[in-house]
């Protein structure tokens, strides 16, 4: 298994960050792996709401099919699945000390498949940059809210 954790802070507060982190569409913002994420069903971020989620990864086009699966006043998780890996999003958000913004902790968990378990000491340094990149992005989108 892959875990990759990064803690940011942003000037957004907490109930806004995961209100808009809930709706799992707006990967294609702060994700910079992500190209294409679509709502499946009706209705709103609630717990089993999915996203069909496309994403490119090393020069390859990857699709999961997330699911939010918990939904918290200060955190929420999604899993996405496909025939390689099942992916699990943790998001925690809270009020930073001053009470104006939010600490973000993300933390990624990749558990592959198969014989696709060979490939992750190989691909362990690629989903570190991601995840630098994350890093990066998601405060500066959020912010902007």
């Amino acid at each position: 298994m892959i875990e990759v954790v990064r803690e940011m802070r942003t000037v957004c507060p907490a109930g806004g960050v995961l209100e808009y982190l809930a709706d799992f569409g707006h990967a294609v913002e702060w994700d910079p792996g992500t190209v294409e994420c679509v709502r499946l069903g009706a209705g709103g971020p609630v717990v089993g709401a999915r996203w069909r989620n496309v994403s490119v990864f090393r020069g390859r086009r990857s699709e999961l099919v997330y699911q939010l699966v918990a939904r918290e006043s200060d955190r929420l998780v999604f899993v996405g699945r496909n025939r390689t890996v099942t992916a699990t999003d943790e998001i925690l958000a809270d009020p930073d000390r001053d009470g104006a913004g939010a600490v973000l902790r993300y933390r990624a968990r990749l558990r592959f498949h198969g014989l696709a378990r060979l490939a992750e000491p190989l691909l362990r340094r690629e989903f570190e940059r991601l995840a630098d990149a994350v890093e990066q992005r998601l405060p500066e989108v959020l912010d902007r809210l």
